[in-house]
């Protein structure tokens, strides 16, 4: 019953709005009805011509303005005063203005050089779950001229530095202050858009032209259908695995494990006939890997994860002359421990993206093993031997980086949902140097957080290398004065090790720094690590006071230990940081770090105090914000 009557008053009213519409000379003559109403009013309240003047102008303007409106038969409402004499005087000014308001025109904003960067606002391009689409949310404070009334999505390589001339639109929408622009996401197909950046424009004189800044979908892990939850360890204590020591790491109570994967050494077909190459196609496109090399990963990673070890592998360009695209073309050239991933090409791009897809999804089950932790390079900062790039300037440096993480970030998540994915630095926080040698960790992560921020913020983390200064420094504590003075509390400090660690998590607070939902980048200290060279106990203790110092802070998630056991090329450097010897002969550090987090810890970790010279841990451990 509602609807119909309902029914009736808006059939009654569309009829009334008809007839006004269709009757211009009605509306003119009661409008001159009205104004001599209003001349006698006046003349009898003592007003004068003033305001019989002031009224029949205010009149010739409303006449006007309906006039116009019933010349375009456009929906008008008329005075109340005028249409209703019953009315009151006092409904006369909210009627004007509800016409003022009908008949204004809309103004469009003329696009400038000057206002034409960033008219658009991004709000979000995400994947909406289980439709196969995604959808980029904008909005503009005014609409701006253009060749049409519509706003389009166009689709950018990841390399590209401006919109290509020969562009088409993927999607579009009629302009509005809010809008959304949806389009596929082609996942795992030949024209696949997960690695593409997108833009808003509009059309300028045939041409289209760019509003906003590109920006990335950041949910990929939407598209995963593995879904487990990061795990959650009893303690930070981790450890690089030495793979012929497997077992010992349950006596060692060990809760994270970091192992190393060379990316060059997994592509190729397989030469041992016992293990076959495995055939991996993405995108379309199909990559073999190196069956005997996969193999040695799966009996390594299904072992630690049937002891409840969290993972953290660690991705390697050594530099495959058999697959230069991996390589970044500024670092093909040099001589270097690992060079620059390539994401500046578009071979670079899917090979990589293959790669992390491939991984990301072998390991995450019980038979070959479970990674949630993947490392993109090692001590990136250092551009002359674990990064190798020619010399370019720091913004530069960091955009090739961020593309290479947002890569191995979108293929790795989008296959396992919760899994993290980290960038490496090493302890050179602030140093000013003049070598070119290396980048300022402080600089290179403002550099490259800015770039992902502003194309899109992904929950990229810190695994970080806080070793002493220098590295043979075991009795860190007992530094030079001119070392101590490189080593502050203040975000200015040169370096970073155990003795400030907190500098590093107070920076990652900071609001630009933070995760797209506001919270702060999970961080692990991936490879630290004292020689043994001045002394087994003295090792020990400075061991003692890193797990303290990180097992104090609620920001860092694991310390891994470097390593089980010594490393030949690291002991030539005077490097002896094993638990064991290169023999497998236990150190004064192996018991050390096999009860540290243990109930009997204390009994284990008292004798550090005296060697450092403190009689309570709170000495030496800085308070975090």
């Amino acid at each position: 019953m509602k609807e119909n009557k309902n029914g009736r008053q808006n059939s009654q009213n569309a009829e009334k709005r008809s007839r006004k519409r269709k009757n211009p000379k009605a509306v003119r003559q009661l409008t001159a009805i009205y104004v001599a109403l209003v001349l006698v009013a006046a003349g009898a309240i003592g007003g004068g011509v003033f305001w019989a003047v002031h009224s029949t102008r205010v009149t010739e303007e409303l006449i006007a303005e309906n006039t116009q409106e019933s010349t375009t038969e456009e929906e008008s409402t008329v005075p109340a005063a005028i249409e209703e004499t019953e009315e009151t005087q006092e409904t006369e000014p909210e009627t004007e203005t509800e016409t003022e308001t009908e008949t204004e025109t809309e103004m469009l904003v003329e696009l400038t050089e000057d206002n034409i960067d960033g008219y658009v606002k991004v709000e979000s391009c995400k994947i909406a779950q289980g439709t196969g689409t995604f959808s980029v949310k904008a909005s503009v404070e005014e609409k701006p001229a253009s060749d049409d009334d519509n706003f389009y999505l166009l689709k950018m390589n990841m390399y590209d530095t401006e919109l290509d001339a020969g562009a088409e639109p993927i999607a579009s929408v009629p302009k509005d202050k809010e809008f959304s622009l949806t389009a596929n996401v082609n996942e795992n197909q030949v024209d696949s858009r997960l690695m593409s950046k997108f833009v808003v424009a509009v059309k300028l004189k045939d041409a289209y032209v760019p509003l906003c800044d590109p920006c990335y979908m950041t949910n990929p892990e939407v598209l995963a259908s593995y879904q487990a939850v990061y795990p959650q360890r009893s303690s930070i204590k981790g450890i690089l695995v030495d793979p012929l020591r497997v077992d010992e790491l349950d006596e060692l109570h060990v809760n994270h494990a970091a192992y190393n994967i060379p990316v060059g050494n997994i592509l190729g077909e397989t030469t041992n006939g016992l293990f076959p190459t495995v055939y991996y196609t993405y995108d379309g496109r199909t990559y073999a890997f190196n069956g005997q090399r996969i193999a040695e990963y799966d009996s390594i990673f299904s072992r630690l994860t049937a002891k409840g070890i969290t993972i953290s592998a660690i991705l390697l360009n050594n530099k495959s002359s058999a697959y230069p695209e991996l390589t970044h073309p500024l670092s093909r050239g040099g001589s270097a421990n690992y060079y620059a991933f390539n994401a500046a090409e578009a071979d670079g791009v899917e090979t990589l993206a293959a790669v992390g897809a491939f991984l990301a999804q072998r390991y995450r089950d019980n038979d070959h093993g479970i990674v949630m932790n993947w490392i993109v390079g090692n001590e990136v900062n250092v551009r002359s031997d674990w990064n190798y790039m020619q010399y370019v300037d720091l913004d530069t440096y960091a955009r090739e980086y961020a593309n290479a993480v947002r890569v191995f970030y979108n293929s790795i998540k989008s296959m396992n949902a919760n899994a993290r994915v980290y960038v490496s630095m090493d302890q050179q926080w602030n140093r000013d140097l003049s070598s070119k040698n290396s980048y300022d960790v402080r600089d290179l992560l403002v550099s490259m957080n800015q770039v992902i921020s502003t194309e899109g913020n992904i929950d990229w983390g810190l695994a970080d290398h806080p070793y002493a200064y220098p590295l043979t420094n075991t009795t860190f504590w007992n530094s030079s004065g001119k070392i101590q003075k490189l080593i502050t509390n203040s975000e200015n400090t040169s370096i970073v090790t155990m003795q400030n660690i907190n500098v590093i998590t107070n920076f990652l607070q900071k609001e630009e720094m933070l995760t797209a939902d506001g919270e702060v980048r999970p961080v692990i200290l991936s490879e630290l690590g004292y020689s043994s060279s001045q002394g087994e106990i003295n090792q020990a203790a400075a061991f003692a006071y890193a797990y303290y110092a990180a097992e104090n802070n609620p920001y860092i998630n694991a310390i891994l230990l470097s390593r089980q056991t010594d490393a030949g090329e690291e002991i030539a450097q005077g490097l002896a940081l094993g638990l064991s010897t290169q023999g497998g002969q236990h150190k004064y550090i192996y018991e050390v770090y096999k009860n540290i987090d243990q109930v009997n810890s204390n009994s284990y970790t008292e004798f550090a105090k005296s060697v450092i010279g403190i009689t309570n841990w709170s000495e030496v451990i800085q308070p975090v914000n």
